[in-house]
């Protein structure tokens, strides 16, 4: 016959587990939302209406943002190693980090591009070059969340 008794410190070791979840699901959404907004804000056309509409190249560009803010949230969280203030406030810290360096980055490639990013969000046809895009994004975030470790 087996014992099946937990831990006595069990239960609260289970609430602080929740706690954290819940906390750094809240500075990860924040991060999101405003990563959104800020790509938003400084890219010509209003980038939720054309993925409310389903416009190819500004859903894609949209998801490889949030995607890359993803990556960085997910590392500075690992890398907290359990101290929840230090995690969250790290998380929140390198996550607006992230956000200005992509919004920078993106800025910067459609100079050296030559791109005209707004025209090519706004397309109702896919292009190529919304790959290059979303491409920065992802690299940028792979970036920031190595440069956190």
């Amino acid at each position: 016959m087996y014992n099946l008794a937990l831990d006595p410190g069990f239960g609260s070791a289970i609430g602080r587990g929740i706690g954290a979840i819940a906390l750094y699901a809240v500075v990860g959404l924040v991060l999101m939302v405003f990563g959104f907004y800020a790509i938003d804000w400084t890219t010509p056309g209003k980038l939720s209406a054309l993925v409310r509409n389903g416009a190819p190249n500004a859903v894609i560009v949209t998801a490889s943002g949030l995607v890359s803010m993803a990556l960085i949230v997910v590392v500075a969280i690992y890398s907290s190693a359990g101290k929840l203030d230090e995690g969250l406030l790290s998380s929140l810290i390198y996550g607006l980090l992230g956000i200005i360096v992509q919004v920078a980055a993106v800025r910067l490639l459609e100079w050296v591009t030559r791109l005209d990013i707004g025209a090519l969000i706004e397309s109702d046809r896919f292009a190529p070059a919304s790959v290059v895009v979303a491409s920065a994004h992802v690299a940028l975030g792979l970036v920031v969340a190595v440069a956190i470790i």
